[in-house]
């Protein structure tokens, strides 16, 4: 084999991955790039969603909840008082549950930590920014950056958070997470302000 032929070879191979990688979690049907996702209430994480997928979790009737739908809003709000939250570092992302509990998430090389954030501490929060208010449960999450004189603060889909995670993963070198970490994080927050209204 020609090394032109072995490399169109490895280019379809590799093509053929991609498209393999890019389906519905549900019915398996190919996914266009610009696709939604749902979240999984019991298993708690995201999914891939065709089109006709996500017809039927509009309104999350199809499932009883068990899948929703995950919006795509991105709002950038004032500066929130989150030190109340118990936020230990300053990169955190916090989720409201349908029991009325919030959980709040921090990245490590290892995934997300999460603990549960106090009640009183939430509503003292949400009383100072009542936009977060109307955070939709499970699917949206108010988005926090406080690190290295970062000033972000952000109601954005739990999706953008997975990512946000993904990110710190693959980004972290040693004990300190290395040079390339922050910059990454800060090309993340870039990318969310296309588009984005901003609160207050």
């Amino acid at each position: 084999m020609t090394g032109g032929a072995l490399a169109r070879v490895i280019r379809r191979a590799a093509e053929e991955s991609a498209a393999a990688a890019e389906a519905c979690d549900l019915c398996r049907a190919p996914v266009a790039d610009d696709h939604r996702h749902l979240y999984d209430t019991g298993r708690e994480e995201v999914l891939c969603a065709c089109r006709p997928c996500t017809l039927l979790f509009v309104k999350d009737a199809a499932s009883g909840g068990h899948y929703r739908l995950v919006p795509r809003r991105r709002v950038r709000l004032p500066e929130v008082p989150a030190d109340a939250l118990g936020v230990p570092v300053g990169l955190a992302f916090f989720v409201r549950r349908a029991d009325g509990t919030v959980t709040a998430h921090y990245p490590s090389p290892l995934g997300a930590t999460r603990w549960e954030v106090g009640a009183e501490a939430w509503r003292d929060t949400v009383a100072g920014c009542p936009e977060l208010g109307t955070l939709e449960t499970d699917v949206e999450a108010l988005l926090v950056n406080t690190a290295r004189g970062a000033r972000h603060h952000w109601i954005v889909p739990v999706d953008d958070c997975f990512r946000m995670v993904a990110v710190v993963r693959r980004e972290w070198k040693g004990l300190s997470g290395g040079d390339a970490l922050w910059p990454a994080v800060e090309r993340f927050f870039g990318q969310l302000e296309q588009p984005a209204r901003s609160a207050g």
